[in-house]
């Protein structure tokens, strides 16, 4: 049985050289050896503050993006547009317990200090879990600050098998090899973030000389020898990880005397990574027939292959699988119409 992977990316901010290096590229690696699912997750957006206009340009943003960094080869298509998730979603909120959700790391995280939570926050993580067992995925490529999602997705899938019958795939949660940890170039003890909006972050639209003139700003550390040593000298490290992401050579294969020399090695690498990922951004975006023809053929064989999941899961629950009996006694028409 091919190996199916299901990773969804939130369309949150601006995507960085971060999430590029950390999780895209590795994402069009696996490619080359699985059955791959790939979704922008825009209704994980709604679980805070949001603005909608600006919500609606991320999530095409991001979903053309996904598609010019290499992700063609796969099944992409925006979350909202597959009604199966939040169905699904729901029947898995009756599966799961208030402890278990008020416990989730994230959820405490977000939620400490703010008078308005808003429910969505506390109960996403069963929207998570549904995006991943709609799809029958066997693996989850996740951050160590997912794992614990992953967990509690096994921990539905088991409880809703085991009270209503064998019905999801158990998923596994991985982590890629060569996922690299990009530092903030400002801020080298903290991860490059596209919601940090420091000038440290580098991001996938970037203009070449801001990318460039950003790298040669780049923090580095005291003394001049150049070693990967994460833990005495941050700044260094953080580029040599970002030389090593972009060139595929091993950190250690690189020397240099000074930091200058370093530095516009690595604003030549981020720029030439970068320049094939713009042009071919550009190219969709000045073309939003084929990029709408994309993102819907997409939705629409989404919402085609997780049908049958979706029609057992709902026998599984005790839900009518399709539509009840045209002959069924019709209702009553009312006398008046009440206004609520």
């Amino acid at each position: 049985m091919t190996k199916r992977v299901f990773s969804a990316f939130t369309a949150s901010g601006h995507l960085t050289l971060g999430n590029l290096l950390g999780a895209m590229l590795p994402a069009v690696r696996l490619q080359d050896e699985a059955d791959c699912v790939y979704a922008v997750a825009n209704l994980h957006a709604l679980t805070v503050k949001h603005d909608p206009a600006l919500l609606r340009e991320r999530t095409l943003e991001m979903a053309t993006l996904m598609l010019a960094c290499g992700m063609d080869r796969s099944l992409v298509y925006i979350q909202s547009e597959v009604p199966a998730h939040t169905e699904l979603s729901y029947l898995l909120e009756c599966t799961a317990h208030y402890g278990e959700m008020r416990r989730m790391i994230q959820f405490r995280e977000k939620s400490a200090g703010n008078e308005e939570v808003r429910l969505s926050l506390l109960t996403y993580p069963a929207l998570m879990a549904a995006d991943i067992l709609l799809h029958r995925a066997h693996q989850v490529p996740v951050g160590e600050d997912q794992r614990q999602h992953v967990e509690l997705t096994r921990d539905l899938a088991l409880r809703f098998n085991h009270r209503y019958g064998e019905t999801f795939t158990l998923p596994e949660a991985v982590h890629p090899p060569v996922a690299a940890r990009v530092m903030d170039l400002a801020d080298p003890t903290a991860k490059m973030s596209k919601s940090r909006g420091s000038a440290g972050t580098i991001y996938l639209l970037d203009d070449p000389a801001d990318a460039h003139r950003k790298i040669m700003r780049a923090v580095t550390d005291s003394g001049g020898e150049v070693v990967h040593d994460p833990a005495n000298k941050p700044g260094v490290s953080n580029l040599l990880t970002i030389l090593s992401a972009c060139t595929g050579r091993p950190v250690e294969s690189f020397s240099y005397e000074g930091y200058g020399a370093l530095k516009r090695d690595v604003a030549e690498a981020v720029v030439e990574t970068l320049r094939p990922i713009r042009e071919r951004h550009a190219e969709l975006s000045a073309d939003p027939a084929e990029l709408s023809r994309i993102l819907t053929g997409g939705a629409a064989r989404a919402a085609e292959r997780t049908a049958g999941l979706m029609a057992a899961a709902r026998q599984a629950i005790g839900l009518p699988s399709t539509a009840l009996p045209s002959t069924a006694p019709a209702p009553a028409a009312p006398s008046s119409v009440a206004v609520l």
